[in-house]
């Protein structure tokens, strides 16, 4: 059965009393350690707390029981995974504004990654704040497409907060209204943040900083949610964050419920699409929560007969909601009516000694059809070549278009590394999800070379997009052999032995170097060889190695090349013991480089003594 759902306009008492209980709570919430029960478990706040829709008012619809589920035949079925799901409608979250949150979730994700913030809590947010965007009425930058204001905070009714950004946000030069798609006010936007410079973010990299843009807001707002250390895995943590988003613990229930909807799936609709928020009349008919049946809900933290949750609080404003002075005609004072001739998402003016019926403001124009990728193209280099253990100097970059060759913003890529590598990007991940920018490019971050050489193919792919694939060609070649210009003996001792018998050990140390420094991992092979200095070949006599990984019979077999040895940190490399035959005389050992450096020492093997 599918759920019933509500919206509400919070209003407070109208008393001189409760007035000043507002003002009061009001300046509380400008210093978190003020606030009262707005920190999970007795958790302090941090020094971020800050409010960040400044106490304003909030949708109160819930999810619906029944979760999105996986397709058939779906390889995604994880709760964050990006596969597309089907379900009920108030699972398709519109596509811009799903982008916009899952590349704040990235960048984040680089920047912060102990914050460990999921996408879908900023969904849940956003969808309580604002219903994602008036359901993604939003340009192909993220802008939305009319100004999403809440009420003007002047007092009546509502809590009071004079103008402090001279009407640049929220087009009110006496009193602040909490803005754009993740409803910040205007002081918390450009002044509430760390040192005073505000919580506001460039998420579309226009240079701009703009609360009414989906991708700057979610950026902002993910940066407030991890603040002060914040890891968000952490029930405490990730209580306190949403607290300190908004000090009310129905709000804390309400984006909790959504985050856990958006967690066990959901999925793409195009922009302009999405469900919007409704609201439900109780049997009287008033809209008043006070007078309402809260409805029993198993999971969502929502119990039937929840008046507590359910009651008037000071200083809430609804985004876009009316504020109609007098009430309910139930009683209180201060109570409040949503009206049913009002339209979810419209935005209205409060009542005010000018106004006092609250004029609305005109109904938004539907919203423009999105632009459609129908192609990603590579940009730049079309093979990606690197050494083994270093940075490839071009990031993997493709641009999405529409079928006329138009660069498409806002479309969410995943960069893909194959099994086959191990190359990785930064934090050792092998996928990467970037948004395209207004000029329609997504650029992959970093990509570092393993020690594996060979070609491999990167996969690009339109997350819940129907575009071809793309892939691009990366080539790591390997390293270079260290050079050496000159190898010598650490010591003039001069190598004697007995025939039969082995030289002392570690009787042979050489040092490598190029260009008089230190050459480390320079390749060396030794070879015992023949004197003929016309044709030096090796030696089938003399002194010899043993193979250190040979077994049985051949543990002590001769071996008088030896291969694979290099050079230490320190230019440093110690030959393996060296054994006699029976053969005395004077022998030689030949050490050379792949690049031609070579360093030729004698051998002398004395005749064991007589016995008489």
């Amino acid at each position: 059965m599918a759920a019933t759902f509500r919206r509400r306009l919070r209003r407070g008492a109208a008393s001189t009393a409760v007035a000043a209980l507002v003002l009061a709570a009001l300046t509380a919430s400008q210093s978190p350690a003020g606030a009262k029960n707005t920190t999970a478990k007795g958790q302090e706040p941090t020094p971020a707390d800050t409010p960040i829709d400044g106490g304003a008012a909030y949708y109160t619809d819930l999810p619906p029981l029944n979760s999105p589920v996986p397709p058939r035949g779906s390889n995604d079925p994880r709760p964050d995974g990006d596969g597309i799901v089907t379900g009920p409608a108030q699972a398709g979250i519109p596509a811009t504004v799903l982008a916009a949150y899952k590349k704040a979730e990235s960048e984040i994700r680089a920047t912060d990654p102990g914050c460990r913030l999921p996408w879908q809590l900023l969904a849940g947010i956003g969808k309580v704040e604002s219903g994602q965007a008036r359901g993604g009425a939003v340009d192909a930058e993220g802008t939305t497409l009319q100004p999403i204001l809440g009420p003007q905070l002047n007092g009546h009714g509502f809590a009071r907060i004079t103008d402090t950004d001279r009407g640049l946000y929220d087009g009110d030069r006496t009193h602040d209204r909490a803005v754009g798609p993740m409803q910040f006010i205007p002081s918390t936007w450009s002044q509430g943040g760390p040192a005073g410079a505000g919580w506001g973010a460039d998420g579309n990299g226009d240079g701009k900083k703009d609360p009414n843009n989906v991708f700057d807001a979610a950026l902002a707002a993910g940066t407030y949610l991890c603040a002060g250390g914040r890891d968000l895995s952490v029930q405490q943590d990730l209580d306190s964050a949403v607290l300190g988003y908004n000090h009310s613990e129905e709000y804390l229930r309400t984006v909790l419920s959504w985050f856990a909807f958006y967690r066990t799936g959901s999925y793409e609709v195009p922009d302009g699409k999405g469900v919007l928020p409704a609201r439900r009349h109780d049997a009287h008919g008033t809209g008043d929560p006070a007078h309402g049946r809260t409805e029993g809900r198993t999971g969502h933290g929502r119990s039937t007969g929840d008046t507590t949750a359910n009651r008037p609080h000071p200083g809430k404003t609804q985004p876009n909601g009316p504020a109609k002075p007098g009430g309910s005609g139930d009683g209180h004072t201060g109570g409040h009516t949503t009206g049913g001739d009002h339209t979810p998402g419209t935005p209205e003016t409060p009542g005010t000694p000018e106004n006092p019926g609250g004029k609305p403001t005109p109904t938004p124009k539907p919203p423009t059809q999105p632009t459609i990728p129908t192609a990603l193209q590579q940009i730049g280099d079309r093979d990606l070549t690197t050494t083994a253990g270093t940075d490839f100097t071009t990031k993997p970059q493709v641009r999405a278009e529409d079928a006329a060759g138009k660069p498409v913003a806002g479309v969410a890529v995943r960069f893909t590394l194959p099994k086959t590598t191990d190359a990785r990007f930064p934090a050792g991940a092998t996928t990467a999800t970037v948004t395209t920018g207004k000029d329609g490019l997504a650029t992959a971050p970093t990509l570092h070379a393993g020690d594996k050489t060979g070609d491999f193919t990167l996969r690009v792919t339109a997350v819940g997009r129907t575009v071809p694939a793309v892939d691009l060609k990366a080539t790591v070649k390997a390293r270079p052999a260290p050079k050496a210009d000159l190898l010598t003996r650490t010591s003039d001792k001069e190598l004697t032995a007995t025939a039969g018998h082995a030289f002392a050990e570690d009787a042979v140390e050489i040092k490598a170097t190029y260009q008089g420094k230190i050459a480390a991992g320079v390749p060396i092979t030794a070879t015992m060889i023949t004197d003929d200095p016309d044709h030096p070949v090796q030696n089938d006599k003399g002194p010899y190695f043993k193979d250190p990984q040979a077994t049985g019979d051949n543990k002590d077999k001769p071996v008088r090349t030896l291969t694979g040895l290099t050079t230490d940190a320190d230019g440093l490399l110690k030959l393996p013991k060296i054994y006699t035959d029976t053969h005395p005389g004077t022998f030689l050992l030949r050490l050379a480089t792949p690049s031609g450096t070579t360093l030729t020492l004698k051998l002398k093997v004395a005749a064991p003594p007589k016995t008489p």
